[in-house]
């Protein structure tokens, strides 16, 4: 088959010129989007970067020109935190830009290009922490003057996106150093910082010699001023939440294979009401859970993980059963014996006191018996091996039957009688 010629075009100075530009605009459309992103992102991750650098350098002047000049609110808070983080033992301070787009921006009047970024903070305590903290952040910058400026970090919070609030964000930070601790506060009297730092000092060894391994030794606490600001260092805006509870461990379970940067956070209303007794108790049970973080992961159920945080702190506390674990007495005095280990919702927040202390109380009486039963250091054992299991109740069989030789179903039945036996009359 002959070939079939295409038609001649002749190409004149108009066309030549309507082809560049159309050329010329494919390359802007199609190639300066992209470009321009990632110029965008580089110079924000460079406003980030000399952020960081002046909170190490404790470089207020350079830490504030990382901020909006028109924005005078918050321009004046970033200010008093700076001024907060004055004495803080930071060894590590640096930002990372996640991604733009986060959150909606509002609407704003006038003003350069602005962006919405997700900003993962990470920081540590020099001598402290052997990982850091992550914190997130939600920031709108705004470019002026040719530079990225953080204008708020508020923004994005009517849809869901909060800045994670930490201790100098809320006040001037004082600090008090234990032998194994270190107490941060805000608006707390020194004696109350004296006080938590003496009581952390005397849990850590008790912990270590129920919890043999590696681990820190060495527990941060914060302490700030009023349960509403215990639950913003916790992410909530609900205190109502922690109004009964004296203290809360943070950290993510599983989150590192060495020990995370956990803190000791401590509600001044419901720790200030506890009796010397239990202000130890508390702090032994926290300072448990610091030391038993890198192995706890999503497996280990939550009986175990409190269950062995309180019979950790009661180990040497002279205390029978009936005193350490009322509301579960009065349950077994009226005749309601627990049918079942304490479940993730017994212990939720919103499960009520009743029931929340009887699972805590349930919980510990488990790990007692392991103890009792088993051994001490099967019981620690046995919580190692609840690491590696598979998550869910199959996980847990078989790992009671690798570590303990029997059953989720036969351990439970001799909890049941175990408890009957601690806290009723025998069967």
């Amino acid at each position: 088959m002959a070939e079939k010629r295409r038609p001649y075009r002749r190409h004149t100075a108009a066309t030549w010129a309507a082809a560049c530009l159309a050329l010329l605009l494919a390359v802007l459309t199609g190639c300066g989007g992209p470009a321009r992103e990632v110029t965008d992102r580089t110079a924000v991750q460079r406003a980030l970067d000399a952020r960081a650098a002046a909170v190490r350098d404790h470089d207020e002047g350079a830490f504030l020109a990382s901020v909006d000049p028109a924005a005078d609110g918050f321009r004046d808070r970033q200010r008093a935190t700076f001024a907060n983080l004055r004495g803080v033992p930071l060894a590590d301070w640096r930002y990372r830009l996640v991604r733009t787009g986060a959150f909606p921006l509002p609407e704003a009047a006038g003003g350069g290009p602005r962006v919405a970024a997700e900003v993962r903070l990470r920081y540590r305590l020099a001598g402290y922490d052997t990982a850091p903290v992550t914190a997130v952040q939600y920031l709108t910058l705004t470019r002026r003057d040719g530079r990225w400026r953080i204008t708020s970090d508020t923004d994005g919070a009517l849809n869901g996106k909060r800045t994670a609030r930490q201790l100098w964000d809320q006040g001037r930070v004082r600090l008090v150093r234990g032998e194994r601790s270190l107490v941060l506060g805000t608006g707390q009297p020194a004696a109350r910082l004296r006080e938590l730092a003496r009581r952390t000092d005397a849990a850590v060894p008790a912990v270590a010699d129920a919890w043999p391994g590696r681990w820190s030794r060495k527990v941060v606490v914060e302490a700030p001023d009023s349960v509403r600001r215990m639950a913003e260092l916790l992410g909530s805006s609900d205190d109502s939440a922690y109004t009964g509870i004296a203290a809360v461990t943070t950290g993510e379970a599983g989150a590192s294979n060495r020990a995370p940067a956990d803190r000791v956070i401590v509600n001044p209303q419901a720790y200030g009401e506890l009796s010397d007794l239990g202000r130890r108790i508390v702090l032994t049970h926290e300072t448990a859970h610091v030391a038993t973080r890198a192995v706890t992961t999503p497996a280990t159920p939550l009986w175990l993980s409190e269950g062995f945080a309180d019979w950790t702190a009661y180990r040497t506390a002279r205390r029978t059963p009936r005193a350490a674990a009322p509301e579960l007495t009065r349950a077994v005095a009226a005749g309601r014996l627990p049918e079942r280990l304490p479940t993730t919702a017994d212990f939720g927040f919103d499960a009520g006191a009743d029931r929340l202390n009887r699972a805590y109380e349930g919980a510990w009486l488990a790990c007692r018996l392991i103890a009792d039963t088993w051994g001490e250091s099967r019981l620690a054992s046995f919580y190692r091996a609840m690491a590696t299991a598979p998550r869910g109740a199959a996980g847990l069989d078989r790992t009671m039957r690798e570590e303990l030789q029997v059953s989720t179903a036969e351990f439970t039945a001799k909890w049941r009688t175990y408890v009957q036996q601690e806290l009723g009359s025998a069967p």
